[in-house]
């Protein structure tokens, strides 16, 4: 079955750093088109990051220079890198793969002194 299984997060100071991961199994990770998205408390699910089959990257502009995605189609795994985190990234963070549409079971980051 699909199974996408998230590590990471966490709680960390502004200004540091957290890197998730996805790790997927059940999909042909190679063709997918993986997304990072996130959902703070009373808003919706926003999308953050997206990564094509071939490597291309884009991101929303609140993470654009901060944030990265990569992935790594051997380990079948995609990661998010955080940096220069702050106060208003706090939020539960999901992976999602398009084929089929499935969702990570979510990772809380708490970014706070």
């Amino acid at each position: 079955q699909v199974q996408l299984v998230q590590s990471g997060g966490g709680l960390v100071q502004p200004g540091g750093s957290l890197r998730l991961s996805c790790a997927a199994s059940g999909i042909i990770f190679s063709i997918n088109t993986m997304r990072w998205y996130r959902q703070a408390p009373g808003k919706q699910r926003e999308l953050l990051a997206t990564i094509t089959s071939g490597g291309q990257s884009n991101y929303v502009d609140s993470v654009k220079g901060r944030f990265t995605i990569s992935r790594d189609n051997a380990k079948r795994t995609v990661y998010l890198q955080m940096n220069s985190l702050k106060p208003e990234d706090t939020a539960v963070y999901y992976c999602n793969s398009n084929v089929p549409n499935y969702w990570g079971q979510g990772t809380q980051v708490t970014v706070s002194s």
